[in-house]
C-alpha cells in the first residue's frame, strides 16, 4: 500500500502543478510580476527579462494536495501506521511542512518586494538571515518538543558521534547553508527543479527502505511537483519559481532528512547544493584575498560553465547526473549502516 500512496501523491502532485501552469502564469502575466535582469544575473539572460516569476506556488500547492492524497490512501490501507506508536515519528514530517512554508514564506516576502514594490534587492542580507534563523530554530525546538532530535550523528569511518551541546550551531550552519544551497541553484531554466526531482526521488527511496513510508510520500509529491514544474521552468522557461519556490524547496530537502532521522545525508545527497553554495563562498574570499581575483568566471558555479561555453540544457543534465551519482552514494552509506 505505501508504494501505491507514493504513486498516487507523485502523481496528483504533478498533475496539479502542471494544471496550474495554465491559470497562474497568465494572471502573473497580467499583474506583470516579471523577473528583472538585476536578479538574474548575467547580462547575457536579458531576453528573459520580463518572465513571470514566483511560479513556485504552483508547486506548493501541488505538493500539498499529492500529501494529502498519499496520507489519505496510506491511512486506509494501513492504518496502524497512523497510531499513538507512531505519533512522534508522524510530527516529525508535519514539523518539517511548517518549516518548508516557512522559509518559503521568507521567499515569498523577498519575491514580493522585488516584483511588486519594485525594490531589485528585495530582502537585506540581514532580515533574510534573521528571518531563516527563527524559522530554524522553531524547527530544531520543535523537533527537540516532539523527542525525536538527537545529538549524535552517524559520520563515516567514525560511526556515531555525540556532538552534544555543539550539535546545535552545527545544525543552524547545516539546515541555513542547505536552504540557501537549494536557492543559489535557481540560476538557469530547469536547474533547480532538475536536480530537486533527482533529490526528492532519493529521499523516496531512502525513506523507503527505512520504513518512514509518511517521509517517502511528501518525497514523492515533492518530485511530482518539481517533474510537473518542469513542464513552464525547463528551457525555454515560461515561468520561474521565485525564491517562493526555491527555498520552499530547500526546506523540504531538510524536512526529508531530518524525517528519515539522518541530517547528515544532506551534505551527501545535496552535493550539488553544496557545490554551488560553496563555489560562492570560495569565490568572496578568494576575491577578497587577492584583491579582486577570481577563481571561477561567475559563481554560482553554474554561471561559470555557462560562460565556458555549455548550454543551459546541458548543464541541467550535468548537474542532475552528478545529483544522481550522489543518491547513489547515499544510498550505499545508508544501506552499509
Amino acid at each position: 500500500m505505501a508504494r501505491y500512496s507514493f504513486v498516487c501523491a507523485a502523481l496528483l502532485s504533478m498533475a496539479v502543478t502542471t494544471g496550474l501552469g495554465f491559470v497562474l502564469i497568465p494572471f502573473l502575466k497580467k499583474l506583470h510580476y516579471g523577473q528583472t535582469i538585476k536578479e538574474i544575473g548575467p547580462t547575457w539572460h536579458k531576453d528573459k527579462e520580463g518572465t513571470p516569476t514566483m511560479g513556485g506556488l504552483m508547486f506548493i500547492a501541488g505538493i500539498l494536495l499529492g500529501v494529502g492524497a498519499g496520507f489519505y490512501m496510506l491511512m486506509s490501507g494501513q492504518p496502524e501506521l497512523f497510531s499513538a506508536e507512531y505519533a512522534g515519528i508522524n510530527m516529525v514530517l508535519v514539523i518539517g511542512l511548517f518549516a518548508a512554508f516557512g522559509f518559503g514564506a521568507i521567499g515569498f516576502l523577498d519575491d514580493y518586494i522585488k516584483v511588486v514594490q519594485k525594490r531589485n534587492l528585495g530582502l537585506t542580507a540581514g532580515y533574510k538571515i534573521v528571518m531563516q534563523v527563527l524559522v530554524t530554530a522553531a524547527f530544531l525546538a520543535s523537533l527537540y518538543l516532539n523527542g525525536t532530535l538527537s545529538t549524535m550523528l552517524r559520520l563515516p569511518f567514525f560511526g556515531y558521534v555525540d556532538f552534544g551541546i555543539l550539535y546545535y550551531p552545527l545544525a543552524f550552519l547545516l539546515i541555513i547553508g542547505m536552504v540557501n544551497g537549494v536557492n543559489l541553484t535557481d540560476g538557469l531554466d530547469g536547474l533547480n527543479a532538475s536536480v530537486t526531482f533527482v533529490v526528492s526521488l532519493g529521499f523516496m527511496v531512502f525513506a523507503s527502505l527505512l520504513g518512514f513510508y509518511n517521509v517517502g510520500i511528501f518525497s514523492a509529491a515533492v518530485a511530482g511537483g518539481c517533474a510537473g514544474f518542469l513542464a513552464w521552468n525547463f528551457y525555454p522557461a515560461k515561468v520561474f519559481m521565485g525564491d517562493t519556490g526555491s527555498m520552499f524547496l530547500g526546506g523540504a530537502v531538510v524536512a526529508m532528512a531530518y524525517g528519515i532521522g539522518h541530517p547528515e545525508v544532506l551534505l551527501i545527497a545535496g552535493f550539488v547544493y553544496v557545490m554551488e553554495a560553496a563555489s560562492v563562498v570560495i569565490q568572496v574570499i578568494y576575491f577578497k584575498l587577492t584583491g579582486g581575483k577570481r577563481i571561477f568566471k561567475m559563481s554560482p558555479i553554474h554561471h561559470h560553465f555557462e560562460m565556458s561555453g555549455w548550454s543551459e540544457v546541458k548543464i541541467d543534465m550535468v548537474f542532475s547526473l552528478i545529483a544522481l551519482a550522489a543518491v547513489a552514494v547515499c544510498s550505499a552509506y545508508l544501506y552499509i549502516g
